[in-house]
């Protein structure tokens, strides 16, 4: 499992406010919506680092 590590972020109001309102439609935490539309960002620009297979 991967480590998870703190930090804190700066953000405007209004794309904090669309977070929270797209976090609670995809019933996900703010953290976790935040999360996931990073990781969607990174997988499309291709820069996430490819996975061993099992």
């Amino acid at each position: 499992m991967s480590s998870r590590k703190a930090f804190a972020l700066r953000i405007d109001e209004k794309t904090l406010t669309a977070m929270h309102r797209w976090a609670e439609d995809d019933l996900r935490s703010l953290n976790a919506q935040i999360e996931f539309v990073l990781r969607e960002a990174l997988r499309k620009a291709g820069r996430l680092p490819k996975q061993a297979k099992d």
